[in-house]
């Protein structure tokens, strides 16, 4: 059913596209380890919260939201030979991008002590989270508008390009947490302070990086003629796709950190596990997000060309692809569950350890089905669709995994470990739905096509 030519140009687009991912969430991962060592489970809760928070806002509106709609328009302007509409579409993403990525900067950082409060943290958690989070969302701000030109650069069939600027912002990341977390060659031992200033830092390098590129090198540009003449119709174009996948990722998201709110009940031990098997899973899930962007951008170009045939292909490879590289991922979380959780938190804190461990194993149950849900969602947005994978997000976050988190965390008074189940039971609907309506879907273009030629 493929050849090597589909193989190829899906690989080429994923893997640089899945290591990206990858160091971009290693700058979490490094963050979460190193101060797990340095302070210890409070560190870790503060550390993780506030992470999760920020990315939270950044993820619904721009990473998951704008940036989808972007790379999602480019992708078949591109294939469609339209360079001009490509660099419009990205003009106004960017004039879009720069306007929520301030309030969201000003949100997170005068109001972070409130935020801390409804997300359940109490004391030290507090202390050290607001330190963390006024600094960090500094740093979130430019890593927002970063996301929208990759987004871009991904729309040109280019993912390498950000593969890099991920490398970059990691050494700049890694170098800067080992000097201000632990104090080392006479810089001061600052912790968690230390961890968001080398977080802050990294990501205004990736950012300055990725805008030289762009104005410099890439074949589309931003251009201050389409924001002066701002047209309307274009800027609802980019709504129309851009908002269902912003509240796609809000149905997630939310209920994500509601779940985490609930799970800030159970303890700051059970918390500290959970952050660190969430973390550990981030990584696993990057080859599947990796693979969603080829599946959007040659989905997106393909359907440009009119050629749904193609894009289809296109898709099912990309799932089979990243469905083998997650499956890896849940081998090894079975095989050795207690080496990946030894490597976040000081051998001590023997009850993280025990209950990251059970929570690791579960979740290696729900990567194939989450690659399944991940990729053909992709797929389905570069071909403007974009509201279908929002309704089963919508249906599987919010009717199936809250109300089973509020019944086994609030009334039974369970393990964390049961949190995982859910979240699997969660994953194989999303997968199993997902197949179903995708197929669909392609039914009906390929039933378009049939009438089209015959009228």
């Amino acid at each position: 059913m493929f050849d090597r030519s589909t193989i190829k140009d899906v690989l080429d687009l994923a893997f640089p596209a899945v290591g990206e991912m990858i160091l971009y969430m290693m700058i979490w991962v490094f963050d979460t380890m190193m101060v797990g060592q340095y302070g210890g489970n409070v560190a870790v809760s503060s550390v993780g919260l506030g992470s999760e928070i920020l990315y939270t806002f950044s993820n619904i509106f721009i990473a998951m939201g704008l940036s989808v709609g972007i790379t999602s328009l480019v992708a078949r302007q591109i294939g469609a030979k339209n360079l001009d509409l490509a660099e419009e579409y990205l003009s106004i993403g960017f004039l879009l991008a720069l306007i929520i990525s301030v309030v969201i900067f000003l949100l997170t950082f005068f109001f972070c002590d409130n935020i801390l409060k409804v997300a359940g943290a109490t004391g030290e958690v507090i202390y050290t989270g607001k330190v963390f989070m006024k600094i960090a969302s500094f740093g979130i701000l430019f890593y927002m508008l970063m996301n929208v030109l990759n987004a871009t650069l991904r729309g040109c069939k280019n993912t390498r390009t950000p593969l890099i600027a991920s490398i970059l912002v990691n050494i700049v990341n890694l170098s800067l947490d080992w000097l201000l977390i632990f104090g080392h060659y006479g810089f001061p031992a600052l912790g968690v302070k230390g961890a968001a200033i080398a977080t802050c830092s990294a990501q205004i390098s990736g950012f300055l990086f990725i805008l030289f590129y762009t104005i410099k090198k890439s074949k589309i540009k931003p251009k201050l003629k389409y924001i002066t003449n701002l047209n309307l119709k274009r800027l609802k174009e980019l709504l129309k796709l851009s908002i269902p996948a912003s509240f796609q990722e809000a149905a997630f998201s939310t209920s994500r950190l509601l779940c985490v709110f609930m799970i800030m009940h159970l303890g700051n031990i059970a918390f500290a596990a959970n952050q660190i098997v969430t973390t550990i899973e981030s990584v696993s899930y990057m080859p599947g997000w990796g693979f969603a962007v080829a599946g959007t951008t040659l989905a997106g170009h393909k359907f440009g060309e009119k050629n749904f045939k193609r894009a289809k292909e296109y898709a099912y490879t990309c799932m089979i692809l990243g469905t083998i590289l997650m499956a890896f991922c849940a081998i090894l979380y079975i095989i050795f569950p207690g080496f990946f959780i030894n490597l976040f938190i000081n051998s001590k804190e023997k009850d993280v350890i025990r209950l990251g461990t059970l929570c690791l194993m579960v979740a290696a149950a729900e990567q194939i089905p989450m690659a399944i849900s991940m990729i053909l969602g992709g797929a389905l947005k570069g071909i403007g669709d974009t509201k279908t994978p929002f309704l089963i997000s919508l249906v599987s976050s919010w009717v199936l995994r809250l109300p089973l988190m509020f019944y086994f965390v609030y009334i039974l008074k369970v393990s964390v470990v049961y949190v995982w189940w859910i979240t699997t039971i969660q994953w194989a609907f999303e997968g199993i739905v997902m197949a179903i309506l995708f197929k669909r879907k392609f039914r009906s273009l390929s039933k378009q096509v049939q009438y089209d030629k015959t009228f």
